[in-house]
């Protein structure tokens, strides 16, 4: 399912891509169908702060996300990093600490992968817009922590950001403001594998500031948030690691039956669970065609499946350049609708046998987080 993509090629799509999410192309006689679930005028991102990608500008040609349409979140504003006097620092339980320039990380051995990811925050209230895929070129971490060597005792590796803001902290009952630096971590063996890199290009480019420049960490199949912006300090320790963002917030709560108990499980936002969506319905004639995206952790997929109404599911066609840790674009097209109002949805089953879950589903999850219910569409036809 690999595809190569040149620098050129990945510049050029970037462009293209850009003119098409201002005014995406239609065949002759083709019409975009506009979703009655939402306004056309709705516009979920501010002024200024976050940004989203429309995703319904989505077609098939739209694997590659140019880079001011990938959605970009940040925790305490974005940091401002000089490239020319960046270092990475790798200390903690190491046998070598290690002060890595820029120049220095770009002289190892390089690596580039497709992967898209979305918020973990990422739901159908915003139509699923805190997402993108891109292609990614940087250095392997695993590599990096092999050349440093983990001590027998490591437990998790923990990533700090440049990036850093006030956060209250309550002991014996008196607030304090203490200023922290956003930071998550992995395990040792989540750290470790072969697909996770430090990452200083974006499509051809260096990264962007508002995508972390001049590195970032990505860990493909996982949601956002792990993929830390503006890296510049890689921490071993022995225990867990318990910031805001790995041990208060960013933490999923599900209730859990055991017995005729409910239990309450929390775990920190990690894989990204199965999840699809249609994003754009078009007409030509008789003939409706709808366009979506997968993503998910990087498990091979078993089915993409479209139902229309309250009709049999039917399966959708997932285009040939998707990646194991790309988003997966697919298309459904169909013939023979009534005039009236309608449905459409699609669900996501992986090689294991997961499914993406119905929205009722996700009614035992208490949290906002890993949303990723079925999301039901709604359409006229004339």
């Amino acid at each position: 399912m690999a595809q190569k993509i040149s620098r050129r090629d990945v510049i050029k799509g970037g462009l293209a891509l850009a003119a098409m999410a201002a005014a995406p192309a239609l065949a002759q006689g083709e019409e975009v169908v506009p979703w009655t679930d939402i306004p056309e005028s709705y516009n979920p991102a501010p002024a200024t702060g976050p940004h989203f990608l429309d995703t319904r500008t989505i077609q098939k040609s739209s694997f590659i996300t140019p880079n001011d349409d990938f959605f970009a979140v940040q925790h305490y504003g974005p940091a401002e990093v000089d490239a020319s006097t960046f270092k990475l620092r790798v200390s903690g339980l190491v046998n070598k600490p290690m002060e890595l320039t820029l120049d220095e990380l770009k002289r190892r051995p390089r690596m580039e992968q497709i992967v898209g990811f979305e918020c973990s925050g990422n739901n159908p209230a915003r139509l699923n817009m805190m997402v993108g895929n891109a292609k990614w070129a940087g250095t392997s971490l695993s590599a990096l922590l092999k050349d440093a060597g983990l001590k027998g005792t490591a437990r998790e590796i923990v990533f700090f950001a440049a990036d850093k803001g006030m956060e209250e902290i309550v002991h014996g009952g008196q607030p304090q403001k203490v200023e922290q630096n956003f930071g998550r971590s992995l395990a040792v063996a989540d750290a470790m594998r072969p697909e996770v890199f430090l990452a200083w290009e974006m499509n051809g480019v260096p990264l962007p500031a508002g995508h972390g420049a001049p590195v970032r960490l990505i860990v493909p199949g996982w949601y956002g948030v792990a993929n830390v912006k503006w890296l510049n300090q890689i921490y071993v320790q022995d225990t867990r690691f318990m910031n805001r963002f790995m041990a208060r917030d960013y933490v999923t709560m599900t209730e859990t039956k055991v017995g005729d108990q409910t239990i309450w499980k929390e775990t920190s936002v990690s894989r990204i669970r199965p999840k699809s969506m249609v994003a754009r319905l078009t007409r030509s004639g008789n003939k409706f065609t709808a366009v979506g995206f997968v993503l998910n952790d990087g498990t091979p997929l078993k089915s993409v499946e479209v139902r229309v109404d309250n009709e049999p599911w039917q399966a959708a066609v997932l285009e040939r350049n998707s990646t194991p840790y790309s988003w997966k674009l697919f298309s459904f097209e169909w013939t023979g609708l009534a005039p009236g109002d309608h449905t459409i949805v699609s669900r996501v089953t992986d090689a294991n046998g997961t499914t993406q879950p119905e929205d009722s589903e996700m009614q035992a999850k208490k949290t906002r987080w890993e949303n990723n219910g079925q999301f039901t569409r709604k359409f006229r036809s004339s």
